[in-house]
């Protein structure tokens, strides 16, 4: 029994061992550094209070299709601290030093263990050595051990964590289990926690009648009904019992809302390293946008459409796109979020095509709107200049200093303008109707990133502008406007005199537009044998 140990023993000291040795060969040389993740655990510490503690866990995976996961993707924030970018770990950052002398430390990353069987099943994992070696962290222990780690979570004035995935299991779900036994911390909803910041932000006497209706709208019944602090402001909304409130959620909560201020302070703000990834992973969107232009004929499909961008992705290096491609051609491209991408046929129609790369964890967010023609038609023209010079005006905004919503402001002065010009509507309060959404969000880590949506904009802040055009066949309108959508989005960083168009390789103008268009493409031609 012994010797049969041993040999098991050495089998996977063996396979770990060759598993170690023979490592990829030619990764891309740019992911972030290991320097570039300390640097930002450093610049956490500096925002957290006096003894308090920070704690950031790994996301779940999640079911595909039977025994089949979706392709695994990583916890933004503890990407953003750590490098790590596999499940079931839990990165511990303390503001002070723990222990003293050799022993003392302050970080800790738990990490999932080697496993040489599921390895060879499902690819490499870094280990224990791997993220002293590659992360750079001196204290890494395997997830099973932390529930004996040393660390005595009631003893810091702050305990500061996010929402705890409610679908966690295995690994992930006993590290969260005995981090609740071991701090005794609140589960957070993450949509509770969002109203309850909302009424921490903007309640005052005048906006309690307001907030309470966001309150009914925002929250399931049972959330609604249940929590004592909503129920408490709905029952009595007086200025009273909002400043009880306020403070009931700031004992309750704070710990929550600080991780969440302290990540949009720190990722809206993009580092040097960071924006070079943005440029590449906006540039080579841009490419892909352009490539379609030239490619796209009125007898294409949307999925056609759809693989020429992905490809374009897949030859400049990007793992993956940053959300689920949008390309929609006609009635299609008047919903904003449609995703089908199932169109037979083109024909003369505007496609708007919302696709974005992910290049080491960076999303692009951009969007074109081009005709299967080559060639605008005169009331497509008319639309697409409204939203170009739109586009064009709040272009001039994006630098330092600017206030955020001022964006919106301009956006909204333009397309009202042009519409009204054009006979689509009578007056300005007539807009939402055919542009339902807003013109800028910060973009980066998340496609829809961490970022202050509330004061002016800064150096080093990457956001997108993109401002849309949608009037459905129905529209109180000429039918000649009907099936029309149009949006130009790019990316845009901030300057302190300027903004910077990340994505200004794919054209906007449609004079532009229709140059690209006229030229030839690598996919003309291209000819696959019929399905039997």
């Amino acid at each position: 029994m012994r010797s049969i140990k041993k040999t098991l023993l050495a089998t996977t000291a063996i396979c770990l061992s060759i598993l170690q040795a023979h490592s990829q060969q030619n990764l891309p040389k740019d992911y972030l550094s290991k320097e570039f993740h300390a640097g930002r655990r450093q610049a956490l510490r500096n925002l957290m209070p006096a003894n308090s503690v920070a704690v950031i866990f790994a996301y779940p995976e999640r079911v595909f299709s039977n025994d089949v996961n979706y392709v695994y993707h990583a916890n933004p924030d503890l990407y953003y601290f750590s490098g790590y970018k596999e499940p079931d770990a839990a990165l511990l950052v303390f503001k002070e030093t723990q222990g003293t002398g050799d022993t003392s430390y302050n970080e800790v990353l738990f990490v999932r263990k080697r496993d040489p069987q599921q390895e060879q099943w499902t690819g490499r994992r870094l280990g224990v050595d791997g993220g002293k070696s590659q992360l750079g962290f001196k204290r890494v222990y395997n997830s099973s051990e932390f529930e004996k780690f040393p660390v005595d979570f009631k003893k810091f004035s702050a305990v500061i964590y996010d929402e705890l995935p409610a679908d966690a299991t295995g690994e992930l779900a006993g590290l969260i289990s005995a981090f609740k036994a071991k701090a005794n911390v609140p589960v957070i909803d993450k949509a509770l926690l969002n109203s309850l910041n909302v009424i921490n932000k903007y309640g005052t006497p005048a906006t309690l009648p307001r907030i309470v209706e966001y309150l009914k709208k925002s929250l399931k019944p049972e959330v609604y009904n249940s929590n004592e602090l909503v129920q408490q402001l709905v029952n009595k909304p007086d200025s009273v019992t909002l400043v009880a409130v306020k403070e009931k959620i700031k004992s309750k909560y704070g710990a929550a809302n600080s991780f969440n201020d302290y990540t949009v302070a720190l990722r809206g703000i993009k580092q040097p390293e960071e924006i070079a990834l943005m440029k590449k992973t906006a540039q080579l969107s841009a490419i892909a946008h352009a490539e379609v232009m030239k490619a796209i004929k009125p007898s294409m499909s949307e999925r056609e459409l759809e693989g020429i961008l992905l490809y374009v992705h897949k030859k400049y290096g990007a793992e993956d796109e940053g959300y689920p491609p949008i390309v929609g051609v006609g009635a299609n491209a008047c919903i904003l979020h449609y995703e089908e991408n199932n169109e037979t046929v083109l024909n003369n129609q505007l496609v708007l095509l919302d696709v974005g790369s992910e290049y080491h964890g960076y999303s692009a967010d951009v969007t074109r709107t081009v005709p299967p023609t080559g060639k605008f038609s005169e009331e497509q023209k008319a639309i697409y200049q409204i939203v170009y010079d739109a586009q064009e005006e709040v272009f001039k905004m994006c630098k330092e200093g600017v206030k955020y919503r001022d964006l919106e402001a301009k956006t909204g002065e333009v397309l009202a303008a042009g519409l009204i010009k054009l006979g689509i509507i009578k007056d300005a309060k007539e807009l939402r109707t055919y542009y339902p959404h807003g013109v800028s969000h910060h973009v980066g880590l998340d496609v829809h990133d961490k970022g202050d949506y509330q004061g002016d904009l800064r150096e080093g802040m990457v956001i997108t502008v993109e401002p849309g055009l949608y009037i459905p066949a129905g529209s109180k309108c000429d039918k000649k406007y009907w099936n029309i959508g149009v949006r130009i989005e790019d990316d845009i960083l901030i300057g302190k005199d300027k903004g910077t168009n990340l994505s200004a390789d794919a054209p906007r103008s449609w004079q532009d537009v229709e140059k690209m268009a006229a030229q030839n493409s690598i996919f003309d031609g291209a000819k696959f044998p019929p399905l039997k």
